[in-house]
């Protein structure tokens, strides 16, 4: 018996030591060779709150892109650098967790005030911290899923900081692109003979129509309308885990943050959906929509494509791809990337 207890006392005292190392073991993101090369990850006050900024590229003198991650609330550094490697030959390329999101989420912070238009004035004020940093004029702005909602906004207000605007997975009329999606699982689950999704989501028509919810993710995921070449990385919290980026404590802020963030922020996007806030871009702009998404709808991102005014644009397909072409397709990616903007 006393070796029983004694055994379970360790046990205890093992899981608590690897738990409490797991909280606090500190977070960094791989070096990159290269006399000029970068390769940061830091905590940074933006417009007044603490923000968790990762910069990397093979030379700094290369051009830079800002990304504005999804959501809200979902950051893409844990898992970026998986997918940007290609990117940082040619680039310096700069992820931020939101405020409020991932580890830019402080529990004890105020958060009354989170709004879109306050995303966007971190996000300009971002951008002349990056600008001064970094040494350049202007810089490549993209935004993927949620952050179009709030980058779209930043370039139609501030179009000299930026050389020109990517939306990947660009939000658009909001219940028409839920509609959207909504028709295409109710199509895939009466392919599959999935009778129980199909009732399930027919009887979410009038509630999607009407703004009052979403087309639940699971089911745009189970049918294929989210990714198709890679799995969902938004969320995957043992691969968040495994990553350099992010520890334990990261894991905890970023699914409360997660929740925080969508509770506070979705109303907004079917209330006011970007085509009444944003009909011109005073700047090139670039729609790369994976055909196969639905949890943006592609469709519904080309009717607000030929609806906006902006010095020049494109409409860009990446045909074998859903949500995140750029993470899918990434070798496409880089190439159009490189064509496009290296010089």
């Amino acid at each position: 018996m006393k070796k029983i207890v004694k055994f379970i006392k360790y046990t205890v005292i093992i899981t608590i030591v690897l738990l409490i190392t797991a909280l606090l073991f500190p977070t960094w993101t791989s070096h990159i060779k290269g006399n000029n090369s970068v390769s940061a990850l830091e905590q940074v006050k933006i417009n007044g709150s603490n923000h968790e900024v990762m910069i990397r590229g093979k030379d700094k003198d290369n051009p830079v892109i800002i990304f504005v991650h999804g959501g809200p609330g979902c950051s893409e550094i844990p898992y970026a650098s998986k997918y940007q490697n290609l990117l940082e030959n040619n680039f310096t390329v700069v992820n931020y967790d939101q405020r409020a999101s991932g580890k830019s989420y402080h529990f004890f912070e105020d958060y009354s005030n989170l709004s879109s238009d306050l995303l966007v004035d971190d996000l300009l004020a971002l951008t002349d911290y990056i600008s001064d940093r970094l040494g350049k004029e202007k810089v490549l702005l993209i935004g993927h899923s949620y952050g179009t909602f709030i980058a779209t906004q930043a370039a139609s207000k501030a179009p000299e900081k930026f050389t020109a605007y990517v939306g990947i997975g660009q939000m658009s009329d909001t219940v028409g692109s839920e509609i959207d999606g909504l028709n295409y699982v109710i199509q895939q689950a009466e392919y599959d003979g999935n009778a129980e999704d199909v009732l399930y989501l027919q009887g979410l028509t009038e509630q999607v129509e009407n703004g009052e919810t979403f087309t639940p993710r699971k089911y745009i995921a189970k049918y294929g309308g989210s990714s198709r070449l890679i799995d969902n990385p938004d969320g995957n919290i043992i691969s968040m885990l495994f990553s350099r980026e992010y520890n334990l404590l990261d894991v905890i802020r970023y699914n409360y943050g997660l929740s925080y963030s969508q509770k506070t922020l979705l109303e907004e996007v079917m209330k006011n959906p970007l085509p009444t806030k944003v009909k011109k871009l005073e700047l090139p702009c670039y729609f790369v929509m994976g055909k196969y998404d639905y949890q943006t709808s592609s469709n519904a991102a080309k009717k607000y494509f030929d609806m906006i005014e902006a010095d020049k644009k494109e409409f860009i397909a990446f045909e074998q791809s859903a949500h995140y072409p750029q993470f899918e397709e990434k070798e496409k990616f880089y190439e159009w990337m490189c064509d496009t903007f290296i010089k």
